[in-house]
């Protein structure tokens, strides 16, 4: 197979890589041996006293290690057993550190759940994936006990925040509240067990269970061609894979010395493999903030703690370098970024290397794929619009989307993009018709997005097949919204498109609204309602009422009509560029 990208590979970065028959567990184990006093977590609630001090807690290695082996035994001589999966609904913090690799030594299974899921979306992938242990937060436990009947749930395990906090830190967050913390009861439920309880009560030694790569290690939800989100089987293989290929990629990385920004979330595949299992691969400190969306804080952590690693999404960057106080921020240890998700512009590029020092490429991705399968060299050419090229030992082609011919590399034609490679899903969990229709016999995984690829082997997302949206960093299918609007007692017809943002960098979800004979409503309402079953990232930011929709002669609806007519609005309105928000940088 001809392979036109191994010509633009940096002189650091192999075109092939050895994959070790191992599992997720070795990574940690060897860190551990590695850098047994070096700080693993680096957990940051927030700052007091002008950064003099800080709310949260640190591990080393040695620690992080013997709180998954206790929490390993806790699990199993709770009755979880190879195979089983257990669910995690929790934000970055040490506990899913803790939770998703105590889950891997005894060979359990991974189910990612978005905190902000409905209790409605939660029952869903809960019932689906056969969970029957749940890990989560405290303040999500009500959402929980919404639909905890309905699914097959054994038992229920809820962390607090204080869990994994300093003394001084404990104290100082208590002293801060003006309520005391919800503390869930489980006095009356046998079922239900508390985080820190388990530490405690069971010792660093858990049983010897034979885990091997090929035994799945993850169950990640992401759209489904039936409205209905599918799970995506990634192994211990898969994952180990794409891990050592990125690793491949950053050349620039000191093992046992980097700080990674662990703001992406963990329970998106993204943050899981690039953040939290390469940070950990490293031997690097992952230091963790719950929530990505403050991004003052972010920032305060990414100068105060020196993070240099710092993976995450377009509209993340866009923020940062359009902040208003911008330039009275050092962010100056932020050597490397990898942006995923959504298309990166290039002047974000740019500007954020100039205030940072640092190298922002954009790559490509999905849950499938482990997620990574593309990126932009660090230090090689950067191609505007290009989600790069192939990381080592993945193989990318387009084929035509009618006879499925492959086409040339450099001919300007379009076509779907295949990829095969270490790191392409087991399939999708109890959905072999689905896994048949993805996967080709030889081992092709059809992503679904119409590229094209030029004579060096760089590759341009033209188009999504699917009409799969990307909402602050997260995909949403117009289907799973639409549903939800068809409940609605004043709804006759919704559909649902993603509006390319002229400056965020992903979609604006929009509803368009056909009403039943009589009635009024207002987006305000409609938008209430959705709240009340969707999470809030799925939630339509605009609503438009109709009086009908552009149909074909059977009656299917024309989404790709309404997608024209806003892309026209903002043609006409003019689309502001990024640099012409964007703060000025000191010294530019």
């Amino acid at each position: 197979m001809d392979r036109p990208w191994f010509t633009s590979y940096e002189p650091r970065v192999p075109r092939s890589i050895e994959i070790p028959d191992v599992t997720l567990n070795y990574f940690l184990a060897e860190s551990t041996r590695k850098y047994p006093y070096n700080t693993a977590t680096n957990f940051v609630l927030s700052y007091l006293a002008r950064r003099l001090l800080t709310v949260g807690g640190k591990m080393t290695y040695q620690k992080l290690n013997e709180m998954v082996d206790r929490f390993a035994n806790a699990l199993y001589q709770l009755g979880v057993r190879k195979g089983d999966r257990v669910a995690l609904m929790l934000p970055n913090s040490p506990h899913y550190v803790i939770a998703f690799f105590a889950a891997m030594r005894i060979g359990a299974i991974i189910v990612n759940n978005n905190p902000t899921y409905t209790a409605r979306e939660l029952k869903h992938q809960l019932v689906d994936s056969g969970a029957e242990t749940i890990i989560l937060l405290n303040l999500f436990y009500p959402r929980l006990q919404e639909i905890r009947a309905e699914t097959p749930l054994k038992r229920v395990i809820v962390a607090h925040v204080f869990d994994t906090l300093g003394p001084l830190s404990r104290f100082l967050v208590h002293a801060k509240q003006s309520k005391q913390p919800e503390w869930v009861d489980v006095s009356q439920d046998k079922s239900i067990y508390l985080f820190q309880h388990l530490l405690e009560r069971y010792g660093p030694n858990p049983p010897a269970v034979e885990v091997v790569p090929d035994d799945t290690a993850l169950l990640q939800y992401t759209g489904g061609t039936t409205g209905l989100p599918k799970a995506a089987m990634l192994s211990h293989r898969n994952l180990v894979a794409n891990t050592l290929q990125v690793a491949s990629w950053l050349t620039d990385t000191n093992p046992g010395a980097e700080k990674m920004m662990c703001a992406i979330p963990f329970f998106h595949v993204y943050g899981m493999t690039v953040a939290m299992i390469f940070g950990l691969y490293l031997g690097g400190e992952l230091t963790i903030v719950p929530n990505p969306r403050e991004l003052d804080h972010v920032m305060d952590v990414i100068q105060h703690e020196r993070s240099s690693l710092f993976p995450g999404v377009p509209a993340m960057y866009i923020r940062i370098v359009n902040h208003p106080r911008i330039s009275e921020y050092d962010l100056k240890s932020v050597k490397a970024c990898i942006s995923g998700s959504a298309p990166l512009p290039i002047e974000v590029q740019e500007q954020f290397g100039q205030i940072t020092g640092g190298r922002l490429v954009e790559g490509f991705g999905m849950t499938e794929l482990s997620p990574v399968s593309h990126c932009n060299p660090v230090f090689g050419t950067r191609k505007k619009g290009s989600i790069g090229i192939p990381l080592p030992d993945v193989d990318a082609k387009i084929v035509d989307l009618e006879t499925g011919e492959d086409i040339p590399f450099g001919s300007d034609k379009e076509g779907e993009l295949l990829v095969r490679g270490p790191m392409v899903m087991q399939g999708y969990w109890n959905r072999p018709d689905e896994t048949a229709v993805t996967i080709t016999p030889d081992g092709w995984l059809r992503t679904g997005d119409i590229c094209k690829v030029d004579s060096d082997g760089y590759f341009y997302i033209v188009d999504r097949k699917k009409d799969m949206m990307i909402a602050s960093g997260y995909k949403v299918l117009p289907r799973d919204v639409e549903e939800v609007l068809f409940t609605h007692p004043k709804v006759l017809e919704a559909v649902v498109v993603g509006i390319p943002h002229p400056t965020r960098g992903d979609d604006t979800v929009k509803a368009f609204i056909v009403l039943k004979p009589g009635v009024t409503a207002t987006a305000d309402e409609i938008r209430d309602f959705c709240k009340q079953q969707l999470a809030p990232y799925k939630v339509p930011r605009e609503v438009e009422f109709r009086d009908e929709l552009p149909k074909t002669m059977v009656g299917k609806v024309l989404r790709r009509v309404l997608i024209d007519e806003e892309k026209a609005k903002l043609a006409v309105a003019g689309e502001p560029k990024v640099e012409a928000v964007g703060a000025k940088v000191a010294g530019t």
